[in-house]
C-alpha cells in the first residue's frame, strides 16, 4: 500500500477558530476546564506564531452560546470574524466559506467546540471540498471522552488528519533552526505546555550552570 506523507505547509495552510465560544466552552467534560482553556487560547496563538491566516466564527453568540473569548478577539484583529445565525456546520455558511477560499490556501488547521459537531461537520465539508484538514484534538472537546474517540474515528475515515496541538506546532516548524523556530517556540510551548516548558527551562539552566547535551528532542 502506497503513502504519501502530507506534511503542514506553513505556506499554504489557513487556521480556523470553529464556536470556541464561552457557553459552549461548559459542555467539554472530556478534559479539564484549565486544559481546555488553554489549548484553545494555544490554537489560535498559534496563528499569530506562524503568521497564518485566520478566520474566525461563531454561531448565534448572542444566546446562550456566549462570544468569542476576548484574548482570542485581540489576538486577530484583522481576521474575518463571522457570526452565523443559524448553520450548524461552518461550511453551510456563504459567508464564512468564501473567507476560508479567500486565503487561498489548500490546507487547513481546525479547532472547534464540540468536537463531534462543531469540528467534525466542517471537517468533513472541508474534505469533500478538496482541502486537506488537520484537526486540532487538543482544541476541541465534548460531553465525554467517548463521544471524543467516536468523532475522531469518524474524521480519521474521512483522512483528517487528527493530531495534538504540539504535533501541529512541531510540523510546521520542522525544524529548530527555522524561522520560527526555537526563539519563537520556547515561549509559545513554555506559556502552554509547561511539560515541555520545564524541560527547555533546565536546557536553558544548563547553558548557565552545567553541560547542555544539545537541543531538547521533540
Amino acid at each position: 500500500m502506497s503513502f504519501k506523507y502530507e506534511r503542514i505547509d506553513k505556506n499554504n495552510v489557513a487556521l480556523l477558530v470553529v464556536d470556541h465560544q464561552e457557553g459552549l466552552f461548559q459542555m467539554c467534560r472530556d478534559r479539564t476546564p484549565q486544559e481546555m482553556k488553554s489549548s484553545i487560547l494555544a490554537h489560535a496563538e498559534l496563528a499569530k506564531v506562524f503568521g497564518l491566516p485566520t478566520v474566525l466564527t461563531t454561531s448565534a453568540e448572542t444566546g446562550q452560546n456566549g462570544p468569542l473569548p476576548k484574548e482570542i478577539v485581540a489576538m486577530h484583529p484583522d481576521a474575518p470574524y463571522i457570526k452565523r445565525q443559524g448553520e450548524v456546520d461552518a461550511w453551510d455558511n456563504a459567508d464564512f466559506r468564501k473567507a476560508v477560499e479567500a486565503t487561498g490556501k489548500k490546507q487547513i488547521i481546525i479547532g472547534g467546540i464540540t468536537t463531534d459537531v462543531c469540528t467534525a461537520f466542517l471537517a468533513l465539508s472541508l474534505r469533500e471540498a478538496g482541502y486537506t484538514v488537520y484537526a486540532n484534538s487538543d482544541a476541541s472537546g465534548t460531553f465525554d471522552v467517548k463521544t471524543a474517540q467516536d468523532a475522531n474515528d469518524r474524521m480519521r475515515a474521512a483522512g483528517v488528519h487528527v493530531l495534538s496541538m504540539f504535533a501541529i506546532a512541531c510540523e510546521l516548524m520542522r525544524d529548530w533552526r527555522n524561522t520560527p523556530g526555537a526563539p519563537e517556540l520556547l515561549p509559545f510551548f513554555d506559556k502552554y505546555l509547561p511539560e515541555y516548558g520545564y524541560l527547555t527551562r533546565a536546557h536553558d539552566a544548563a547553558l548557565v550552570n552545567g553541560t547542555p547535551s544539545g537541543m531538547p528532542e521533540s
